[in-house]
């Protein structure tokens, strides 16, 4: 991605990401929405995989758009980067929970069908079909399930974790805000505290 170097070209290239990330966002939302299998296919993870390249793409530009306040913006330049920073948040909450929905319920129809799956097999068991063998692979596919499923938990953990950061660092910048508006304007200083 080429460094713009004006403001009016950052402040284009964020709000094309932002329309394109609106676009697959409504694709990625749909898509949860009808889910209810448990394979992973190939557009899902595109799908997925494209959101989190644009959201990353925005996260550049929002740095260079501070970088660019920071060296002398005006207070309305400064107001547009924080409203930008404000859709990337919340993008990124909303992506991290669609994501984690997704998994949930992916999670939630594996579970199912190793229940099914463990039925039959218990039926089969109870009838004499079968030999030990095959009992034994039975088993040990069910534990590589389950083992894929404890990834998953884990990895949904891990998402939650990034997500709290993000917000402990939102609610951190809030703070400094505050603090630097009640220097710079003494009347509003008895207000905020």
């Amino acid at each position: 991605m080429d460094a713009p170097s004006s403001w009016d070209a950052l402040r284009k290239q964020a709000r094309k990401l932002e329309a394109q990330l609106d676009e697959q966002m409504n694709s990625y939302r749909k898509l949860v929405s009808s889910k209810g299998s448990i394979k992973v296919d190939a557009a899902e993870n595109d799908l997925e995989s494209g959101v989190d390249r644009l959201l990353k793409q925005l996260q550049q530009v929002n740095s260079q758009m501070q970088a660019w306040v920071s060296s002398g913006g005006s207070e309305m330049v400064s107001h547009t980067l924080t409203r930008h920073q404000e859709i990337l948040q919340d993008l990124t909450q909303e992506f991290h929970r669609l994501r984690s929905s997704l998994r949930a319920k992916q999670e939630h129809a594996s579970l199912l069908e190793d229940f099914r799956e463990f039925d039959r097999t218990r039926l089969d068991l109870e009838d004499g079909v079968g030999s030990t063998e095959q009992a034994l692979l039975r088993e040990h596919a069910s534990i590589g399930r389950n083992t894929g499923q404890m990834d998953n938990v884990i990895s949904q953990a891990q998402a939650t974790l990034g997500a709290l950061v993000l917000q402990r660092l939102t609610f951190g910048g809030i703070n400094s805000k505050l603090s630097n508006v009640s220097s710079r304007l003494p009347t509003c200083r008895d207000h905020l505290k």
